[in-house]
């Protein structure tokens, strides 16, 4: 049995007190086993970035615990929030000059990700020269310039167009495979979550809770508009909307 790389227990976030308090999320267990990739499915406000935060450990959780490797977890955002006054190569090497890699190593380090995200040759330019799909490459490459075990990625793609998104969907995958990260991915495309995932866990709102699981077995490499992820995709979507229809009814 794979042990697991993340574990949350109980988990419970509630901002504010008294009547204005908001539970986020309520009793949330999991565990996510290493080299897994699993998605995070659900509405706007059913506490999917709030869970990654509190396994990145942006924010400590009001009850229960969260518990990852030595070294923590790496996160990417929906916004690569590159420094605009630092070529490519120094954000990629930011991280690794915070931990005191010396020059040699950390231009040989910066040299190996950016191969890895299909960026050789790029080091040299600044953010505003890149497409949005490269700019999200090189955060990925900063991400993994952490060496975390654990990737954490929210939304990063949904900004971008249907044909670069698919392309990035393979780019992701092929990094996983040779990196055999654990990535926790945050989504509210259902098709996104059914090309790419392991296992899909469906979040239900108000507060955010756990309210499905799919094991996804279809064999990769996928195609987003391939005829499995699209059954697979539908029954997800059936399960959203009986969850949705859920918090209507409890509302």
């Amino acid at each position: 049995m794979i042990s697991p790389a993340v574990v949350l227990d109980h988990v419970q976030k509630t901002y504010g007190q008294g009547a204005q308090a908001h539970t986020a999320l309520q009793s949330v267990s999991l565990e996510v086993p290493a080299g897994e990739f699993l998605c995070l499915l659900g509405a706007s406000g059913c506490g999917k970035s709030t869970l990654l935060h509190l396994i990145a450990g942006l924010e400590p959780p009001t009850s229960g615990s969260v518990s990852v490797p030595a070294g923590g977890a790496a996160m990417m955002f929906q916004d690569p929030a590159l420094f605009p006054w630092l070529s490519v190569a120094d954000n990629i090497g930011f991280p690794l000059a915070r931990k005191g890699l010396g020059a040699t190593a950390q231009k040989a380090r910066v040299q190996e990700l950016l191969a890895m995200v299909n960026l050789d040759g790029w080091g040299h330019r600044q953010p505003h020269e890149l497409s949005g799909g490269m700019r999200q490459r090189v955060a990925l490459a900063r991400a993994l310039a952490q060496d975390a075990r654990v990737l954490l990625m929210d939304e990063p793609f949904a900004a971008l167009d249907a044909m670069m998104r698919d392309r990035l969907h393979d780019e992701i995958e092929r990094v996983w495979r040779e990196t055999g990260l654990t990535i926790v991915f945050v989504t509210h495309n259902v098709r996104e979550a059914a090309r790419l995932a392991d296992r899909v866990i469906v979040l239900a709102s108000h507060p955010g809770r756990i309210a499905g699981e799919f094991s996804v077995k279809l064999p990769r490499p996928r195609r987003i508009d391939a005829p499995e992820v699209a059954q697979l995709s539908r029954t997800i979507t059936d399960s959203l909307r009986s969850v949705l229809r859920g918090n209507d009814d409890a509302s």
